[in-house]
C-alpha cells in the first residue's frame, strides 16, 4: 500500500482507553491525545472518544471521521509501532480546517514522543536514591 494509506488497529476494549488515559498526553485546540507505549513491536492502534457534551450522533460521527482521516495521513508517517493512541474530540475539530487538523496531530504525535523520551532521560541513575 502506498504511504498513508495502511489500515491502523482500533482500540475496542474498555481497558485499553483507561491504560492509555493514565499514559502521556499532548493537547492542542481541537483535541487532547493520548499515548500508552504497549512495549511491543506491533502496529500503533488509535481509539477515539466524542462525548455527547459535543452534540448529536451526527456531529459526533462527522468529528470521529474527521479525526480517523487525519491519523490516517499522519500516524504512518510520525505514529510510533507499540503504541496506542485515543484522540479525545472538542468541539473546535468540527469546524477547523483539515489541514489543521493534520498539523495539529503531527504536532501532538512529536510531542508526546518528546514527552515520554525527556521523562526517561530525567531520570536518575542511581535509582532515584538519595546518596
Amino acid at each position: 500500500m502506498p504511504a498513508g494509506l495502511t489500515i491502523v488497529d482500533r482500540l475496542r476494549k474498555r481497558r485499553d482507553f483507561l491504560a492509555a488515559a493514565r499514559a502521556e498526553r499532548a493537547s492542542v485546540p481541537s483535541f487532547l491525545l493520548q499515548g500508552r507505549d504497549r512495549r511491543d513491536e506491533a502496529e500503533p492502534r488509535l481509539g477515539f472518544t466524542v462525548t455527547k457534551k459535543n452534540g448529536n450522533a451526527v456531529v459526533r460521527n462527522r468529528m470521529r471521521r474527521r479525526l480517523r482521516e487525519a491519523a490516517r495521513q499522519v500516524l504512518p508517517e510520525v505514529g510510533q509501532d507499540g503504541f496506542d493512541y485515543v484522540l479525545v474530540a472538542r468541539s473546535p475539530c468540527l469546524h477547523a480546517p483539515f489541514q489543521t487538523l493534520v498539523r495539529d496531530l503531527e504536532r501532538a504525535v512529536t510531542r508526546l514522543h518528546a514527552a515520554k523520551k525527556s521523562k526517561k532521560s530525567s531520570a536518575p541513575a542511581d535509582g532515584g536514591r538519595p546518596a
